[in-house]
This record gives C-alpha cells, sequence and structure tokens, in this order.
C-alpha cells in the first residue's frame, strides 16, 4: 500500500551479530504492506554475518540505507539511526526480533483514526519462546489513553511496555529525547519520556510485534554489576515521574520493587561479598516498601507473593522461585 497521505515513516533497526536472525527480520519489514517506509539499518561493529546480509538487502532495496559504526551499544546504534532518519514518524525493531506484514500500516492507522491529535502509537507484544511456543501480551481491544495513564499502566505490566519498539512516534518526541548510551535496560529509561509529552496514545494492543526470547539475551545472560542498570533506569524514571505525577507514586514504586525482585533473582547462583551486600540492600528496599505494594489492589499478585515468601528468608524464596520457573517453563 502507499498512499500519498501517509506520511514517511522511518524503521530503524540497530544490528550486532544476529546472523541467525537477521534475515527473518528484514524480510518482515520489506515486505511491509505501508511501503512508504525507509529502512535505517546501523551495524554496530558487527564481527559475524550480520553486515554481509545487510548489504544483500541493502542492495536489493532502495529504501534502505545501511550505516556502519565501530561497537558503542543498542542505545548509541539507536541514536545514530535517529540522526539519519528523514521520516515524519520513528519506530524501532530490534534486530533479532520481527514483525507483522501490517505492522507499519496498524501503528500509523491506530494515528490516522485517532478523533484528536496524537503524536504516538503503540501495540501489543507476542513473545516467541525458544521452543517455538507463542504467547500474545495483548487484549486486542482499541483506545485512545493519556500519557500519564500510560505510564501508570506500564508500571504495573499492564499491557503498555516500556520497550522502545512495537510504537511508532512523531520524531518531534524524540527532539530531546536520546538512548543513554553506556547504559542496559535504556528504554525504561527513554519511554516514559516519550509518554509524559502526550495528552492521548492511540493504543492497539494486538500483537503486531514479534519479541524473540533468546537464552543469551541481555535478560538471561550472567549476572554482572552492568544488570544494575534496571534498577537505575527504573529509580531514574521514578523519581522524574513522581515530580510530574507525585499520584503516579504507588505506580512507580510497584516498579521499583518489580526492578529489585528482577535483580535479585539473577543473583541466585553468583557467590561473593559483594553480592551478599547487594542481596542486602535489595531487600531492605523491598521489605521498605513491601506493605504500600501489598495494600496495592493494581500491584499483581504475582509480586505479592513474592513478597511474603521473601519475608521467610532469601534461601526459601530461591528455592520457591526457581520451582516457579521450572513449572512455568514446562508449561
Amino acid at each position: 500500500m502507499k498512499d500519498d497521505t501517509i506520511p514517511l515513516i522511518s524503521v530503524i533497526i540497530p544490528i550486532f551479530n544476529v546472523e541467525k536472525y537477521l534475515e527473518r527480520c528484514l524480510d518482515s519489514v520489506v515486505h511491509q504492506t505501508d511501503s512508504h517506509i525507509e529502512i535505517i539499518l546501523v551495524n554496530d561493529g558487527s564481527t559475524d554475518a550480520s553486515l554481509t546480509i545487510a548489504q544483500r538487502f541493502a542492495s536489493q532495496d532502495e529504501r534502505i540505507n545501511l550505516i556502519t559504526t565501530k561497537n558503542h551499544g543498542l542505545s548509541a546504534a539507536r541514536n545514530t539511526g535517529k540522526s539519519f532518519a528523514t521520516g515524519e514518524y520513528f519506530t524501532f525493531i530490534d534486530s533479532d526480533d520481527y514483525v507483522a506484514s501490517d505492522y507499519v500500516e496498524y501503528l500509523w492507522q491506530l494515528i490516522a483514526e485517532a478523533n484528536r491529535p496524537v503524536k504516538i502509537a503503540i501495540c501489543s507484544l507476542m513473545n516467541v519462546f525458544p521452543n517455538g511456543k507463542k504467547r500474545d501480551n495483548g487484549d486486542h481491544s482499541r483506545r485512545l489513553i493519556s500519557g500519564k495513564d500510560c505510564i501508570r499502566m506500564m508500571c504495573y505490566h499492564q499491557l503498555v511496555d516500556t520497550c522502545a519498539y512495537a510504537k511508532l512516534a512523531s520524531r518531534e518526541l524524540y527532539e530531546d529525547v536520546d538512548f543513554p548510551v553506556g547504559r542496559l535496560f535504556e528504554d525504561i529509561g527513554t519511554t516514559y519520556q516519550l509518554l509524559e509529552k502526550c495528552d492521548a496514545v492511540a493504543c492497539g494492543f494486538d500483537p503486531k510485534y514479534f519479541y524473540v526470547l533468546r537464552k543469551n539475551s541481555i535478560v538471561n545472560s550472567t549476572f554482572s554489576d552492568k544488570k544494575l542498570d534496571l534498577i537505575k533506569m527504573t529509580d531514574q524514571m521514578a523519581n522524574d515521574v513522581n515530580q510530574k505525577f507525585p499520584d503516579l507514586v504507588d505506580a512507580t514504586t510497584r516498579r521499583q520493587v518489580y526492578a529489585r525482585f528482577s535483580t535479585l533473582n539473577q543473583t541466585f547462583d553468583v557467590k561473593g561479598v559483594s553480592i551478599i551486600s547487594l542481596r542486602k540492600k535489595i531487600i531492605k528496599f523491598i521489605n521498605v516498601h513491601s506493605k504500600g505494594v501489598l495494600q496495592d489492589s493494581k500491584s499483581p499478585i504475582r509480586d505479592k507473593i513474592a513478597i511474603i515468601v521473601l519475608k521467610l528468608g532469601f534461601p526459601i524464596y530461591r528455592i520457591v522461585w526457581k520451582t516457579y520457573l521450572r513449572m512455568t517453563k514446562a508449561v
């Protein structure tokens, strides 16, 4: 579909050592039903065959602009993509994921069909597990939601995700928002900044973005101090949001507690004095804020169970959580 009334949309794809997944990703993008797109590929110093694959696609499709840089990380690659993009709207896709054939068209229609000016649209994810199973994260509804309420939903893991992808936003929203270079979990430090600027967000909770869970992804990789960026980015988000929307403090606190649990879970099999000290600090934060989360009707039941089990002691919590993971992976 090519419609002169549709603005040029920049699809920005950072690439780093994803030779196993890249062809599927790019194939899903070049065959979009909305052809009025430019495709910005940022090869972030790949050392495998990713660059060769990207070059082949670029030679076959004039809409592709391939940029090669030294390896500076995902945030830097996304920022580079933004700087080369000429479209009126941006959407980001991670190069190990892929999208539905109407991904761009669907997001643009959400904006075009809104009954008021809208600068950002979001869709839901379809989780794709290593065993091939898929899980729909949407409820298939369409609605206009305020930016503030989207932040609230994001903090409670209610349909709205922190991810940079699965969104279509005007370039105006990104003018003063850059991805934090050198940080992991950079989405948490940026998405809320876009939503804060929006009176309305066009939400379509159909799964148009296929999020591929990999064993060697950031979340699933071995623990390191860089994993603490999850807490740092979440705390930054909470502090900024609380200043602008003080009535969202319960929501941001829940997200801060979640960040601690997520980090704590990744230290299970790590030993050392520094890790023991880190665990104590994390558990102290959770305990201080546990009452508020337990009394918050919007907090997920899983959070509340985790808090209660943790009060029985870290060793018991570790056993229960590992058992839970084995059970959920078996389903």
